[in-house]
C-alpha cells in the first residue's frame, strides 16, 4: 500500500481515494472509502487501454458478468462505468488473508472448518454457473477469509459456458495443481461447470492435508498427473474422502453436482466459529489493522491535508510532523504490518494481495539523518559443493560483489546482508535449506537454486512463505511462477533455446532442409526443444524438415548418422543436454563427412564437449540463456571488478547473478519507506526491470515470465575452445522468429500461454 501521487485522481464516483494498492499494464488498484466511510476497492483501467475497442469490449462484458454472479459469498460490484475516458469498477473491500496464505502460516484446517469451506465455495460456484459462468481458476489464492465465511474472488478468467473470453488474450488460463484434466489437456473436452468442481475438491485437499493432491515440480510433469494419475489425499478425514474422490474423477460426468457436494458438506455440526483459533486471530487482527480508515480524510491518508481551497500539493507529513492527525493516520494504514490485504472484484475482477510497509514517517531517500539506513538480508541457496558446485561458486561471487558494491554506496537509503547456503545439490538438504532460510524473518529474497531437483522441492517451500526465490542458472522447468507464486526465472526456459537456433539458422545460414534430432536420454528436455523448432518451422516457405530420434543407450552412431544424412541435410540441431553424446555425434557427422550447420543447445557448453570430439567440434554453434562477461562490451567493469576481486575471470552465470542481486534492490528502492516485507517485495519484483550488464532484466506481468529480448546468446567453438558471438538478436536477422515465443519451456502444455 503506498501513498497516492499527484497524478492518481483524488476520488471516483464520489469514493475518496485512501491510497494505491498496486498497479501493472492493464490499470491501477486503489483502497477506496465510500461516502459513509465504508472501505471499498475502486479499479481504474488506464485510458489507453481503454482507447482499445476490443480491450474496452471486453471490460464490459467483464463487469457485466460480474453483476451476474450474485451470491452471499462472492463479493459484489458496487458501482461501474465501462464508457468513462478511464472506465472504473468499484468492488466491495474484503480486509482478510486469502486461504492459502492462512495455510502457509497455520495448516491444515479442522474437519468443521472444512465442512464449511467447502459448502460455502460450492454454494458460491453454484451462483455463477446459473449466470452461465465457470470460474475455472477456484484456489486457495482466490478464498479470502472473514470472520463470517469465505469469500469466492477473481472471475476474471471466467468464461461463459459458450467459451467465449471475458479477459484480454496472452494471460495464464488457470493454475497449475488445481486445473481440471480438460483444462491440463487440450482436446479432451469443453471446460464446463464440472472443471470448476474438480477445482474444489483439489483445493479441500490442500487445506485438508497442507499438500497438493497431485503434487508439485516441474509443470509439464504436474500436469501429467492432474491428467493420468490417482491424486494423494493420505490425511483427508475419512468421512470427507469419499466425496473429495468424487470430485477429482478424470472424466466431468462422474463428478457430484454441486448440490450434492454442499448437502454432504453440511451435515453435522455447523462451523461457528468458521475457522480454528489462529486464523481467526489473523482474520480478526485483518480487520482491525483497517477499522477506521474511511473516516480518515483522504489527503490526511494518502498525502497530508489539502492545501487551501482543495488544490492537489502532493505534499506528505515529514519525519518532524508529530500532529496527531498525520500520525494516527500513517499508523492506521501502516498497521497491518506483514499482514496480507485481499483486494478482491467478483467477475473480471481481481484480486491483488500488497505488504503494508510499516514503521515511522518516510525517512530521506539518501538514508541521511540521525538513524541509520534499514538493513535487509538477500540469501543465496546454491550447490556449492556437489556436482554443479562451479555454477554456485559463480553465482555466490556474482551475488557477493554486488552486495558489496551496494553497500559502498554514497550515503546508500539500505544497505544489505549476504548469506549463502550450500545444498550439495540434494534435493531433500535443499528442502531442509529452503525451511531453515524461509524460517529466518530477516531474509526478503534467495537467489537459487542451482539444480532443477533441487528447484522442485525448494520453490513450494519458498512460495508457502511468500518469500521471492530468484532463479539464476535453472530454467522454470524445475519450477514455473504459475505453479509458486513468489518464484521468478530471471532467464529464459530452456524451451525459449530453440528460438535462438531457429534464428541463426533462418540468418545468417539460410538452412533449408534441417534435421532435429531427439535424444530420447534427455526425456521431456529435448522433446520440448525439438517440438518447438517443428512448430516454428510449420509453413515456413522452401524448407523441409525431419524429426530423428537418438536412442537413450546408442553408442555406436554411425548408422543413425547414416540415416539422418540421407536426405541431404544443410543443418543439424541436436536436441541433448549430455556433452558426451554430443562429442560422439559431433565425430560421426565428421567422419560422415557432412559440413553443413551443427547446432546444440546450453548443456552442451562443457569442456567435455571440444575435449571428446576433438576437430569435430569446430565450427558447433551453442544457443545458450548466459552471457559471456569477459567477452561483453557492456559486462567490461564488471569483468574488471570480478578479476580484481577474487583473482579470476568470472565463470558463466556470475554477471546474470550479479544482475539478479542488483534486481531485488531495485526493487526494494521502489518499495515505500519503512519496514519492507516479503510479500511486498515478492510482488514488486516481477513489475522492476533493470538494465544489467548481462542484459536487460524485465519480466511479463501477467505471467513473471522472463522477456526473451537480447537474453539469448550464440556460442560457436573455435580452437577446441567456446567463443561467444553475442545476443541471438545482434548476430541474426531474425530477430525473435515471430511466432515462436509461446513454446516458452513448455512445448506441448496447455494452460499457460506466453503474451505476444
Amino acid at each position: 500500500m503506498r501513498p497516492l501521487s499527484p497524478s492518481d485522481p483524488s476520488q471516483i464516483a464520489g469514493h475518496r481515494l485512501l491510497a494505491l494498492l498496486g498497479s501493472g499494464g492493464m490499470g491501477a488498484v486503489y483502497l477506496g472509502a465510500d461516502p459513509e466511510g465504508g472501505l471499498v476497492a475502486v479499479k481504474v483501467i488506464r485510458p489507453e487501454r481503454a482507447d482499445d475497442p476490443g480491450f474496452r469490449g471486453r471490460f464490459r462484458r467483464e463487469v457485466a458478468a460480474a453483476r451476474r454472479v450474485s451470491s452471499r459469498w462472492t463479493v459484489p460490484v458496487l458501482d461501474a462505468d465501462t464508457e468513462a475516458a478511464a472506465p472504473w469498477l468499484i468492488t466491495a473491500f474484503v480486509p482478510g488473508p486469502s486461504l492459502a496464505e492462512a495455510l502457509a502460516a497455520h495448516g491444515p484446517l479442522p474437519e468443521r472448518s472444512l465442512r464449511g469451506l467447502g459448502a460455502v465455495l460450492a454454494e458460491a460456484l453454484a451462483a455463477a454457473h446459473a449466470t452461465g459462468l465457470v470460474h475455472r481458476d477456484v484456489k486457495p489464492a482466490n478464498v479470502l477469509l472473514a470472520l463470517d465465511g469465505p469469500r469466492l474472488i477473481d472471475f476474471g478468467i471466467a468464461r461463459a459456458e459458450d467459451g467465449s473470453r471475458l479477459t484480454a488474450t496472452g494471460v495464464v488460463v488457470g493454475s497449475p495443481g488445481y486445473l481440471s484434466p480438460e483444462q491440463a489437456q487440450p482436446g479432451r473436452g469443453p471446460v464446463g461447470p464440472y472443471s470448476d468442481v474438480f477445482s474444489l475438491g483439489c483445493v479441500l485437499a490442500v487445506a485438508a492435508t497442507g499438500r497438493r493432491p497431485f503434487g508439485s515440480g516441474p509443470l509439464p510433469a504436474l500436469l501429467y498427473r492432474t491428467v493420468h494419475d490417482a491424486a494423494d489425499l493420505d490425511g483427508v478425514p475419512e468421512e470427507l474422502r469419499p466425496l473429495i474422490e468424487g470430485c477429482l474423477a478424470k472424466e466431468p460426468s462422474q463428478r457430484p453436482p454441486l448440490d450434492i457436494v454442499r448437502e454432504a458438506l453440511t451435515r453435522g455440526e455447523p462451523a461457528d466459529p468458521w475457522w480454528p483459533e489462529p486464523v481467526t486471530r489473523l482474520v480478526t487482527e485483518r480487520a482491525a489493522a483497517l477499522r477506521g480508515l474511511g473516516a480518515v480524510p483522504a489527503r490526511e491518508a494518502g498525502r497530508g491535508e489539502d492545501p487551501p481551497g482543495g488544490g492537489r500539493s502532493g505534499a506528505r507529513p515529514g519525519r518532524g510532523d508529530r500532529s496527531p492527525g498525520a500520525r494516527v493516520t500513517r499508523r492506521r494504514l501502516l498497521a497491518a504490518g506483514g499482514a496480507t490485504v485481499g483486494v478482491a472484484a467478483a467477475g473480471g475482477s481481481f484480486a491483488l494481495w500488497s505488504a503494508l510497509s510499516g514503521g515511522s514517517d518516510t525517512p530521506p531517500a539518501d538514508g541521511g539523518g540521525d538513524e541509520p539506513p534499514p538493513r535487509y538480508t538477500l540469501a543465496l541457496h546454491a550447490d556449492l559443493s556437489g556436482e554443479r558446485a562451479a555454477t554456485g561458486r559463480a553465482e555466490e561471487n556474482g551475488a557477493r560483489l554486488a552486495v558489496e558494491r551496494l553497500n559502498a554506496r554514497e550515503r546508500p537509503p539500505f544497505t544489505m546482508e549476504f548469506l549463502a547456503r550450500d545444498d550439495g545439490g540434494d534435493p531433500a538438504l535443499a528442502e531442509r535449506v529452503a525451511r531453515e532460510l524461509t524460517a529466518d524473518e530477516t531474509v526478503l529474497a534467495v537467489i537459487g537454486t542451482t539444480t532443477e531437483d533441487t528447484c522442485a522441492v525448494a520453490a513450494p517451500v519458498y512460495s508457502d512463505a511468500l518469500l521471492a526465490l530468484l532463479s539464476v542458472s535453472v530454467g522454470p522447468a524445475g519450477a514455473t511462477p504459475v505453479e509458486h507464486e513468489s518464484y521468478l526465472a530471471t532467464r529464459p526456459g530452456d524451451g525459449d533455446l530453440m528460438i535462438a537456433a531457429v534464428s541463426y539458422l533462418t540468418d545468417p545460414v539460410d538452412a533449408r532442409r534441417v534435421h532435429l534430432l531427439h535424444d530420447e536420454a534427455a526425456g521431456a528436455w529435448s522433446r520440448a526443444l525439438i517440438q518447438g523448432m517443428r512448430e516454428a518451422y510449420s509453413g515456413a516457405p522452401g524448407v523441409t524438415v525431419a524429426v530423428h530420434t537418438l536412442a537413450a543407450g546408442a553408442r555406436d552412431l554411425g548408422p543413425p548418422v547414416a540415416g539422418l544424412l540421407a536426405d541431404g541435410p544443410d543443418a543439424v540441431v541436436f536436441g541433448g543436454r549430455d556433452p558426451g553424446r554430443a562429442a560422439l555425434l559431433a565425430r560421426a557427422l565428421g567422419e560422415a563427412g557432412f559440413g553443413g550447420a551443427r547446432l546444440g543447445f546450453e548443456p552442451v557448453i562443457d569442456a567435455a564437449f571440444p575435449e571428446g570430439a576433438g576437430e569435430a567440434a569446430e565450427g558447433w554453434v551453442v544457443a545458450a540463456s548466459f552471457t559471456d562477461a569477459t567477452a561483453e562490451p557492456r559486462a567490461r567493469a564488471f569483468a574488471d571488478a570480478y578479476r580484481a576481486r577474487f583473482g579470476e575471470d568470472p565463470p558463466y552465470h556470475a554477471a546474470e547473478a550479479y544482475d539478479t542481486a542488483h534486481l531485488v534492490a531495485r526493487a526494494l528502492e521502489e518499495l515505500p519507506g519503512g519496514e519492507v516485507r516479503r510479500l511486498s517485495l515478492t510482488r514488486r519484483l516481477p513489475l522492476v526491470s533493470h538494465q544489467g550488464v548481462s542484459k536487460t532484466f524485465a519480466f511479463y506481468p501477467e505471467t513473471a515470465g522472463a522477456r526473451l529480448e537480447g537474453a539469448l546468446f550464440l556460442y560457436q567453438v573455435e580452437g577446441g575452445a567456446f567463443r561467444y558471438l553475442g545476443a541471438a538478436d545482434s548476430v541474426t536477422g531474425a530477430a525473435g522468429v515471430a511466432g515462436v515465443t509461446g513454446a516458452a519451456g513448455v512445448a506441448g502444455v496447455t494452460g499457460v500461454t506466453a503474451p505476444g
